[in-house]
């Protein structure tokens, strides 16, 4: 027996894989099948084999993971990436329509009720966390609706945690609207989550977008029934 056959037992009778004694030793794997087929392992070995196998498989399992990744996160990038694309420049019918179904599912639309009769006096009051819906919205009171923007009052809503002058250069910045456009900040607390909202879900809170307008307010209702009768 030459020496490498013989150091090839010996590393195999210690429970060693033929990927690690080929290393090793830099002898091709069929060789030493060839070599070491009849080899009868102890315990000791076979537990060592097993446990070798089995990390070397979990870690093929982990790379297969991070591949697999990989690739949905690359397809997912093309998906969005084409679909940006289908996306035209908006005209103001595309922003009537946006400016519409964003009252539509964000906005306040509830008449005021007072002693038992609704009234028809209403604010425009558009409340949300996403800085895009808060520009969305204030271009179509703008463009759509006609509103000046030092009619437009901005109030933020704040819990404990949001530093409110931070916040507030926050919401300038998005909005591009003034100091005096903010009314005073109200101040938040969660009863559902018992002010256990983590830190980083609302780091600027939400913005509320009003407008002391009733016929506009009726307006903007119109335009949604409008678009409900066309679905």
């Amino acid at each position: 027996m030459n020496t490498v056959h013989s150091k090839a037992l010996h590393l195999r009778m210690r429970g060693l894989s033929y990927n690690e004694i080929k290393k090793e030793l830099s002898v091709s794997k069929s060789t030493l099948s060839l070599w070491l087929h009849d080899v009868v392992l102890s315990e000791k070995a076979h537990k060592r084999l097993d446990h070798k196998m089995k990390s070397e498989g979990t870690k093929k399992l982990i790379l297969l993971n991070k591949l697999q990744t990989h690739k949905a996160e690359q397809r997912a990038r093309e998906v969005r990436a084409l679909a940006k694309k289908k996306i035209p420049t908006l005209t103001k019918r595309d922003l009537l329509i946006i400016g519409a179904v964003l009252y539509w599912a964000e906005g306040y639309k509830r008449l005021r009720i007072i002693n038992g009769k609704e009234r028809m006096s209403h604010i425009i009051s558009f409340v949300n966390s996403d800085p895009a819906m808060i520009k969305a919205f204030l271009r179509f009171l703008h463009e759509i609706l006609a509103i000046p923007f030092d009619q437009i009052y901005l109030t933020m809503r704040l819990y404990p945690h949001i530093n409110e002058e931070n916040a507030r250069k926050y919401w300038m910045n998005i909005t591009k609207l003034p100091h005096s456009c903010f009314k005073k900040t109200t101040n938040m607390v969660s009863s559902a989550s018992k002010s256990k909202r983590p830190f980083n879900r609302l780091p600027y809170g939400t913005l509320q977008v009003a407008v002391h307008n009733t016929a506009k307010f009726h307006y903007l209702l119109g335009l949604i029934e409008g678009v409900q009768i066309k679905l």
